[in-house]
């Protein structure tokens, strides 16, 4: 036999011999480096966390959020489950935002009373618009009075709870101001002149236009219209009720 076909076959021989020993050599080196691999994974994941934590919470308005916040539980659980916290749990923020913006729950509740009035303002000022007459006028704002009692019932009681309000607070008494402003310049261009000493006539008459819509509204919210209501015409309604209140006061 040729010696190049001798060395040929040797080689063959040790191929064969060597081959289950070499798939196993690189098995086992494949199963080291998707090891590897997997244990440097793990060990990069808690540090990508670390590297970029979660966004903190940010409101463009934190002051207002809270207040909406604050509205929305009076409006739903009433006064009494209001707090500084449930403000602060339900605008999904700190538990000492609140504290940090109002002070205290007196804060809130009269920061909050004053954004009552400036809403109610804005509707009554929004009626009077859209009337001509001044006696039109009063009307509309009557009406306004009444119907933001009824949308907003534990927001309105709470702007008239003086006892649970700080009145020295300048945003609390300059939405007041202004709201009873309005009843006061309708009620005098009622009379069709100005009265800058607002003698007692003109004053008498404020007050009896402020206490017949007051006391509308607050029968409306006690419920104890209901006994009139049940003999009105068929067809008409609180509102229709109003109307004739007012145009016969």
């Amino acid at each position: 036999m040729p010696a190049n076909a001798v060395k040929q076959n040797v080689d063959t021989v040790k191929t064969s011999r060597h081959k289950p020993v070499m798939a196993a050599k690189s098995l086992e080196k494949r199963r080291k480096k998707s090891a590897s691999t997997v244990a440097t994974q793990l060990k990069a994941a808690p540090a990508k966390r670390r590297a970029a934590p979660a966004a903190p919470y940010h409101h463009g308005d934190l002051h207002a959020a809270l207040l909406q916040a604050a509205e929305t539980i009076l409006e739903r659980d009433g006064l009494g489950g209001l707090t500084l916290r449930a403000a602060a749990r339900e605008a999904g923020v700190s538990h000492a935002a609140p504290t940090h913006h109002f002070g205290d729950m007196t804060g809130l509740l009269s920061d909050l009373a004053a954004a009552g009035f400036r809403k109610f303002g804005a509707s009554m000022s929004a009626a009077a618009a859209t009337r001509t007459s001044a006696a039109e006028r009063m009307d509309a704002m009557g009406e306004a009075y009444v119907t933001f009692a009824r949308e907003h019932p534990a927001t309105f009681l709470l702007m008239f709870r003086s006892e649970r309000l700080d009145h020295a607070r300048p945003a609390l008494r300059q939405a007041m101001d202004e709201a009873f402003g309005l009843l006061t310049r309708g009620v005098i261009a009622q009379r069709g002149s100005e009265v800058p000493s607002a003698p007692l006539a003109v004053i008498a008459e404020i007050a009896g236009a402020w206490s017949l819509v007051h006391g509308f509204a607050m029968l409306m919210i006690d419920h104890r219209l209901g006994n009139l209501l049940s003999h009105l015409p068929q067809g008409t309604g609180v509102q229709d009720l109003l109307r004739a209140v007012l145009r016969g006061r």
